[in-house]
Parts: C-alpha cells; structure tokens; sequence
C-alpha cells in the first residue's frame, strides 16, 4: 500500500521515551549494547531483523548475532515493510529491537521505495510506541566522499533518516569502541 507524503511525522519535541536509537560505526559494539537495552526491561525480547542472506558471509554474521542474544528471543525477519513490523509487535508487555536501520534502507533503495515516506511511517509508529523499542543503525557519515553517486546517495539517505529517528526517539546513544556516549539524555528502556 503506498504511504502518503502528507502523513509526515512530527514527533513529541523531546521525543518518544520508550524508544532508543543507538548509532555506531561497524564492529563498534552497538548490536550487543542494543541487545543488553532490551535484557534490562525484563520483558520478553523480540528481534526485528532487516538483514537477507545474500552470501554465506552474512548468513555467518546473523548466526553469531543468534548465538550472542540465545534462545529467549523472538525473531520477526522484515526487510522492508519495518513500520508494518513494529506496528504488529511492540506494545507495553514486549520490548523490540530493530536491526539495524542501514540495512533496511540498502533494501529500500534496492526495492526502489519511497524512503522519506517510509521513514516517516516509522516515525509515526515510534512516536505511538507504549512498549521499549531500541533500533540500531550505523552512522556512516564520518568517512571519506564516496567516489560513486550510489554510495554518495545512501550514505547521504542514511545521515538523513538517522537524524529523523533520533528527533523521534527520547534517547539517543553513539557507541565507539564498545563505549556508549549518551547524544541525547533520556530514560533507558
């Protein structure tokens, strides 16, 4: 179903407190700082995953990612409908956790989809979220210029989304080397 343009998102001016964006570069630490987020509410886990195997190298990444959080987790694999996902699972006896928002824009891009529209239905789902929700995303803009227009693109798509979901979400944590630095203050999930 094609999502309107005038269904913008206008968050709360402090954000949603339930919901925690944790940003990070690759192999930063901000899976497993997301993950032990979600451990702490004590409510039962669900795991929003956005990767697809395409290689045998991912499938190798997402069974490590399996192995760490264990067998009480529930696992919602969505590529690309991530709004439809959150809206069935999050609610006030569930805490979700979204991994991660860069691959899901990749798959968007992929799948040639309306990105603004489809960040903006996500931020309409997270600024009704009553239950904690944590979402992982890298931030990619601290690099070189890409030298091609795609990744010059998606690398410019994602500093925009990250800075949309962080106006929607209450917290915002950037995560370097395995340490957390708390960007924006806000009540933990």
């Amino acid at each position: 179903m094609p999502r309107s343009t005038a269904q913008r998102d206008t968050p709360p001016p402090d954000g949603n407190e339930r919901v925690t964006l944790v940003l990070g570069g690759a192999r930063s630490g901000k899976s497993a700082l997301a993950e032990r987020e979600i451990a702490r509410t004590g409510l039962p886990a669900f795991y929003i995953a956005t990767a697809e195997v395409h290689d045998a190298e991912m499938a190798e990444r997402i069974e490590r990612h399996r192995m760490r959080r264990g067998s009480d987790w529930t696992t919602i694999e969505e590529p690309l409908d991530l709004a439809g996902a959150l809206d069935s699972w999050i609610g006030p006896t569930r805490a979700v956790l979204v991994d991660c928002l860069t691959l899901w824009l990749a798959n968007l891009m992929a799948a040639r989809h309306g990105i603004a529209d489809e960040v903006g239905v996500l931020c309409q789902i997270l600024g009704r979220a009553d239950g904690p929700v944590v979402l992982v995303s890298n931030e990619v803009g601290c690099g070189i210029v890409p030298d091609n227009a795609l990744a010059r693109r998606f690398r410019d798509e994602a500093g925009t989304m990250n800075q949309r979901i962080a106006a929607c979400a209450g917290r915002v944590v950037l995560v370097a080397a395995g340490l957390p630095l708390e960007l924006k203050e806000g009540r933990a999930p």
